[in-house]
């Protein structure tokens, strides 16, 4: 330390014009000089590293296999990189520490060995070079297949584990192939086609399906994408190539399995359709068992509303009516269940006839003001005395019940429903608008379903056949029913019947 306290000032000239760090030892591994740099370097003042050993510069875990190093440098005597091929790091005052390349130059100086080292903090390369690595491992270590080709000759660059293992061809081999020797639906032609678009830049990634094949012949369906990649010295496509063979397998699978499913579907609905013609045959069976003795209800009902002798008339009467409401209620019912028998088996025979608007109309009013509750009325249609139709008369008159009944149903008392009639090219428009409890909007889809009531319809008796059977008619003779509906304001339903206006 004397012989360098005598050149002290030399030294520091020498070494603050120096950017790397600078720390000289004697032989027995103490520090004798510093420059600024390996000061500012560890985190020391000038001078406090004087007379230190050097382990302090160096972290604990390394200062026995670094004592064996320096020994070993000392007795060869000779400039080297130290640590080459191994991590160096330093130690700051601090306590931290940091990757650092040190180049070690032995001197003599007055018969004492020394060893300068020049110090470098090579953090950020080391980020540098743990990020290159990172990134390589992600290459090689990928699961999908990654290609790298020459835009130009278009062989194989480089190429990952991933696609070795796949392709079964080893690097050296693959760097003699180009993709088209692995794509056997694919020539030269096809594929530089399919590549242009990256070439003259209308494209920054493509994406296509096509087949791989191995070296020992199989093949596998594969999804490529393709884009362009420039550095300095060459102009370069990366492919990732996705194994699609299970996703491929899946799908067949899918396929095969909606295939079953329809055809278990299928075989559902026809079991559904034999089921549905046991139940219409039932309800047949059922409508024609009760239709005789309803009738003769009805028929006793109206004879025992004709004695007018008894003082309990007026109940009587009540009564009576009571019972013919409830018979005529029952009845309609019937004709329904009977009218779905027939529409199902086909077995529908329309009678057209010459006959009056009014005829039916009247009719039909006159036996629904036996349903009405208190205080509603029918607004009868104007002008329609003169109207003759040619037509089924008792399908008009079922079509009518249903709709004029439902409005009675579906309406509070003191509430009026109107009938209104008018001619126009399509032929014969009737609407029923009634003033009641409205159809929910988003049931409004399901209005005409066999069975289908909505929500705010259940607690009121019906069956909610009757709008399909009307509808169902309709569409046999060439006509249609629509209607327009607001929730707790009512509905209108119109029916338009293309017939020929007899005047």
């Amino acid at each position: 330390m004397e012989i360098f306290k005598k050149t002290s000032n030399v030294f520091k000239t020498l070494s603050e014009a120096v950017s790397e760090g600078i720390v000289v030892v004697n032989s027995r591994q103490v520090i004798v000089a510093t420059n600024k740099s390996s000061n500012t370097l560890f985190g020391y003042e000038e001078d406090e590293l004087i007379g230190k050993p050097l382990d302090i510069l160096i972290p604990q875990k390394y200062h026995h296999n670094h004592s064996k190093h320096v020994e070993t440098f000392l007795e060869h005597s000779d400039k080297r990189q130290m640590g080459h091929g191994r991590n160096l790091y330093g130690l700051r005052k601090d306590g931290s520490t940091f990757p650092v390349e040190a180049g070690l130059n032995p001197f003599t100086i007055y018969d004492n060995d020394y060893v300068m080292a020049l110090i470098i903090d090579i953090t950020v390369r080391k980020k540098a070079e743990e990020d290159l690595k990172h990134w390589a491992n992600i290459f090689n270590e990928s699961l999908n297949e990654i290609f790298i080709f020459d835009t130009q000759t278009l062989k194989f660059l480089n190429v990952n584990a991933g696609a070795i293992k796949n392709i079964g061809y080893s690097l050296e081999e693959l760097r003699q192939l180009t993709p088209i020797d692995i794509k056997p639906n694919l020539n030269e032609v096809q594929f530089k086609d399919a590549i242009q678009p990256l070439l003259d830049g209308t494209e920054i990634k493509i994406k296509f399906n096509t087949i791989h094949q191995r070296k020992d012949g199989s093949q596998y369906p594969v999804e490529i994408h393709l884009q362009r990649s420039r550095s300095s010295d060459r102009d370069t496509l990366i492919a990732i190539i996705l194994d699609i063979t299970e996703r491929v397998n899946y799908t067949e699978r899918l396929e095969k399995t909606v295939e079953e499913r329809t055809q278990q579907l299928q075989e559902a609905l026809h079991v559904e359709k034999e089921l549905n013609e046991l139940k219409t045959k039932f309800l047949s069976l059922v409508s024609h068992e009760f239709k005789t003795p309803l009738s003769g209800i009805l028929t006793s009902s109206i004879l025992i509303g004709k004695y007018t002798e008894s003082e309990q008339q007026k109940k009587r009467e009540k009564h009576i009516n009571t019972i013919q409401n409830k018979v005529k209620y029952l009845n309609n019912i019937i004709n329904d269940f009977l009218s779905i028998e027939r529409l199902e088996s086909g077995k529908v025979n329309y009678k057209f006839s010459t006959f009056s608007l009014s005829k039916v109309v009247n009719e039909v009013i006159y036996d629904a003001n036996m349903l009405l509750k208190e205080g509603q009325t029918i607004i009868y249609p104007d002008a329609i005395d003169d109207i003759v139709l040619d037509f089924d008369e008792k399908i008009l008159e079922l079509m009518l019940t249903n709709l004029i009944n439902n409005a009675i149903k579906y309406s509070p008392e003191n509430t009026k429903i109107e009938v209104e009639v008018w001619v126009e090219k399509e032929g014969l428009k009737i609407s029923i608008i009634d003033f009641g409890i409205g159809i929910p909007e988003q049931e409004q889809k399901f209005l005409f379903n066999r069975y289908f009531r909505a929500e705010n319809a259940l607690l009121t008796q019906g069956t909610g056949i009757g709008l399909n059977i009307v509808k169902s008619h309709l569409e046999n003779l060439g006509g249609n029913i629509t209607f327009i509906s607001k929730e707790n304001k009512g509905t209108t339903f119109t029916v338009t019947i293309p017939v020929n206006i007899i005047k």
